[in-house]
């Protein structure tokens, strides 16, 4: 042991009823490492993961939109015109930004 970033032992005993809690806890939070956990809780006092999944989502799927948006100005810009076709697009994807963004708030809500 005198090799450990750790040398010091702490231990202390729980009941069958607090060890399923603490398993519960960990896995609530994605650990496998009680150690790390109860270190963790001890030192803090508390830990909390945050979700981004559905953020990151969100912002992919405006970045799709925002690049077929700019593909279609990109397109208007070369040529010099723009078609009827081509405002009927950009209201799509700009309605299809707004939708996503409805649904985000919806789901935080």
């Amino acid at each position: 042991m005198a090799d450990r970033t750790r040398p010091i032992r702490i231990e202390f005993c729980v009941t069958e009823q607090e060890k399923k809690l603490i398993q519960q806890k960990m896995a609530q939070l994605g650990t496998h490492n009680m150690g790390a956990y109860l270190r963790k809780m001890a030192i803090d006092g508390y830990i909390i993961k945050v979700d981004y999944t559905e953020q990151k989502k969100l912002a992919a799927a405006v970045s799709r939109v925002a690049g077929n948006i700019n593909q279609i100005c990109r397109r208007i810009n070369q040529t010099g015109h723009f078609y009827p076709d081509d405002i009927v697009e950009l209201k799509a994807k700009q309605c299809e930004i707004w939708e996503l963004l409805k649904q985000s708030q919806r789901a935080e809500l």
